[in-house]
């Protein structure tokens, strides 16, 4: 990707249902939940005001991000700085800022219309 370009955060969040295990990272510019070959992306909600990335080895919890997405305006795929490594920047905008509250980095993309389309289903998780 060599331009930055904006999706809703409806059509991202339904995209990375369906690729936890292309994460590479994720959090805040507070803090930052980092993949190994032994743990495992979890999603999960606590309501609609609340949406929960965690991050697992077996069955113990290592890391958890919790998303409000009623401030998200909208989600910024950033340039890639690395071949191996796509931003998504998830950006609260109000009348007197703009900021990244939340970012993932994937090993990919979105490729194509249809998987920005796609509704989360298990056959489609890789």
């Amino acid at each position: 990707m060599d331009a930055p370009f904006t999706i809703s955060f409806e059509i991202f969040w339904g995209w990375l249902l369906t690729h936890p295990n292309c994460i590479v990272r994720a959090g805040t510019p507070d803090t930052m939940i980092y993949d190994d070959e032994d743990l495992h992306w979890h999603f999960a909600a606590e309501g609609p005001e609340t949406l929960v990335v965690q991050v697992l080895r077996g069955k113990r919890l290592l890391g958890e991000l919790l998303l409000d997405p009623e401030p998200i305006a909208y989600v910024q795929a950033v340039p890639q700085e690395r071949q191996d490594e796509h931003v998504f920047e998830l950006i609260v905008e109000n009348d007197s800022e703009r900021f990244a509250a939340y970012s993932f980095a994937l090993i990919h993309g979105i490729e194509d219309e249809e998987e920005e389309k796609a509704e989360f289903t298990p056959a489609r998780v890789h």
